[in-house]
């Protein structure tokens, strides 16, 4: 299997990491960078084979279009002249499958959202495909996407909430990182000592979660005993907003 990509930005050379750290050969994946040097820097690091040319992809058997939106047509105009039998899909901010078969008609086109933790293989990506998508393509998607974490097929509409949330967080999580850390050390603790503690509570809060068959409100009650110091700091959170501060940050991200 040979991946072809368009743009080594931050979410292509997040995926582009992921995939050759999931043990794709770095000599199956072809770039086709922009003008920037990035593309060959990430290069001396992947080993991965760099072309100069969108068309040089063309034996490749999928594309993957991670460019700028104002870059979207010039990509697409170079791809129709082209394209046969690759699956092609787009994870540019956007783009559209209206507007991709516009240039691509019948053609299987999809539209995904990954978030930046799919270059460790720990990424969720949202996806909606084209109607003209067999299983057999679908199949091969899965195949390159899921090397980087989980992939959920999403209605087209939702799709932008969908990578809100999944695309967003990851900073605001960061900032919940560091403010838990700085807690840590008002209290004493040394800040190497915090974020270590910090970060290992959420990677196995979130495994729990994940494996939960019930409610995460039943997790966060196993936890919290009468008058016990959990439930005195699930009320101050209640009390500075913690809940509708999250969601207002959703919301702006959503709808800026």
């Amino acid at each position: 299997m040979k991946i072809g990509f368009i743009g080594a930005g931050s979410i292509g050379s997040a995926m582009i990491k992921g995939l050759i750290h999931s043990g794709i050969n770095p000599d199956d994946i072809l770039v086709k960078g922009g003008r920037s040097n990035r593309t060959k820097e990430l290069q001396k690091e992947l080993n991965f084979k760099i072309v100069s040319n969108i068309i040089d992809l063309r034996d490749t058997d999928i594309i993957v279009i991670a460019v700028g939106s104002l870059a979207l047509k010039d990509v697409f105009n170079e791809l129709k002249e082209f394209v046969k039998n690759q699956v092609i899909v787009s994870v540019s901010g956007g783009s559209t499958i209206e507007f991709m078969q516009s240039y691509l008609p019948n053609h299987a086109t999809a539209f995904a959202i990954p978030n930046t933790p799919v270059s460790i293989g720990e990424g969720v990506t949202g996806i909606s495909y084209a109607k003209e998508f067999n299983e057999g393509q679908k199949e091969l998607v899965k195949d390159v996407f899921e090397r980087m974490g989980k992939l959920i097929e999403v209605p087209e509409e939702q799709l932008g909430i969908f990578g809100t949330v999944a695309g967003c967080s990851p900073a605001f999580i960061d900032i919940l990182i560091e403010a838990l850390s700085d807690a840590g050390v008002l209290n004493g603790l040394p800040r190497k000592l915090s974020y270590e503690a910090v970060i290992q509570m959420l990677i196995g809060s979130s495994k729990l979660a994940q494996q939960s068959k019930g409610h995460v409100a039943q997790l966060k009650d196993q936890v919290t005993s009468p008058g016990g110091s959990t439930i005195r700091g699930v009320a101050a959170l209640e009390e500075n907003g913690f809940r509708n501060a999250l969601i207002k940050a959703i919301n702006a991200a959503n709808n800026g």
